[in-house]
């Protein structure tokens, strides 16, 4: 992969969408709020989030609560009954390993080593955990979700024949890591607003002249 191509992309991106700079977000709520967004779409896991935290006090309480009434509270984020059981195992080994409800200790560790911690925990894959590292704690992880995995491909960036479970550690020797943070987020909005999965809007995007999808004549 052209490494000049890559910066081209990042910079388009950025003209498009401004460069989104990180903000303080609790690493707990990150990591819920991921296992929320799994499997269903931005919206209702943004509403399943919500309801969580207006239902229930804190995460002592949500720990304390029975698996139904989590369950109840994220409904509209789907597999309620799934992720609530995973929402509740995973603050139960938080407390158990760190003696509260907090993350926080894993600014202390080496990147590795807090990814390996943040897999250990049910219904945490390498997407969750990273978004966790980079947003919470700037560690350089590129987390790749459907947005970024589909767009990626397009651009030519990702080989067709690459699975999603392989893009982020080839995405990540492509991209300066100073631009994980930029190119995660402008390509999900890119993915949203311009680069949909049906009916992509080619003449509004401004990636379109290095994009191996629309100049091959958008073949799937």
């Amino acid at each position: 992969m052209d490494r000049q191509r890559v910066a081209t992309c990042i910079s388009l991106l950025e003209e498009q969408y401004g460069i989104p700079y990180p903000d303080e977000r609790n690493p707990v709520d990150l990591l819920v709020m991921t296992i929320l967004s799994q499997n269903t779409s931005d919206t209702n896991s943004l509403r399943a989030f919500a309801h969580l935290k207006s239902a229930f006090c804190d995460y002592e309480e949500t720990l304390a609560a029975p698996v139904e009434a989590v369950a109840d509270s994220i409904r509209p984020g789907g597999l309620a009954e799934i992720k609530a059981r995973r929402i509740k195992e995973a603050l139960s080994r938080i407390k158990q390993d760190a003696g509260a409800i907090s993350l926080s200790f894993l600014a202390d560790m080496e990147k590795d080593e807090a990814m390996a911690y943040l897999l250990s925990l049910p219904g945490v894959g390498p997407k969750t955990a990273s978004v966790v590292l980079l947003f919470a704690f700037s560690m350089p992880f590129l987390p790749v979700d459907t947005h970024v995995y589909r767009v990626s491909r397009r651009l030519g960036l990702l080989s067709e024949d690459v699975r999603p479970e392989k893009a982020q550690p080839i995405l990540e020797r492509i991209v300066p890591v100073e631009k994980y943070h930029s190119l995660h987020l402008n390509l999900i909005t890119h993915g949203r607003l311009i680069c949909r999965t049906r009916g992509p809007k080619h003449e509004e995007c401004a990636l379109r002249n290095c994009c191996g999808y629309y100049l091959q004549g958008q073949k799937p």
